[in-house]
């Protein structure tokens, strides 16, 4: 199981890059491995600013549909086109072509609420 210590994770089971005052999110290793194969991932919510904790968007498995949850609060202001004929990149590469948004976030100290690699591996097991 891939948990890069780069990255900052959430209980719901999403990755979070900080960059500036842009935070790249996508599903982690292990979330995309219990959904199975990846189909759709749908994110209507480009361009609106939204709090954190709410749903940005879901992900549907062949066997399943998922929710995605907001990690920090602030504007979503790009989507990964390329997920949209190439869903199955969350499978094959979560942390980088499986990218699904990118926010402009409104609080960084919400960043501090946000889970390290460590504190992730010890949710998931690893």
């Amino acid at each position: 199981m891939n948990i890069p210590s780069d990255l900052k994770y959430t209980k719901d089971h999403e990755w979070v890059k900080i960059e500036g005052d842009t935070a790249t999110v996508g599903i982690t290793d292990f979330a995309q491995g219990e959904l199975g194969d990846i189909v759709y991932v749908e994110v209507e919510t480009l361009d609106e600013t939204l709090e954190a904790e709410e749903i940005f968007g879901t992900v549907e498995a062949v066997k399943t549909v998922s929710d995605l949850f907001l990690p920090l609060s602030g504007e979503i202001t790009d989507f990964n086109e390329l997920l949209e004929d190439e869903p199955e990149k969350v499978n094959s590469d979560p942390y980088g072509d499986g990218w699904m948004i990118k926010i402009k976030f409104s609080d960084a100290s919400q960043i501090d609420q946000l889970l390290s690699a460590d504190d992730y591996k010890a949710i998931v097991g690893a």
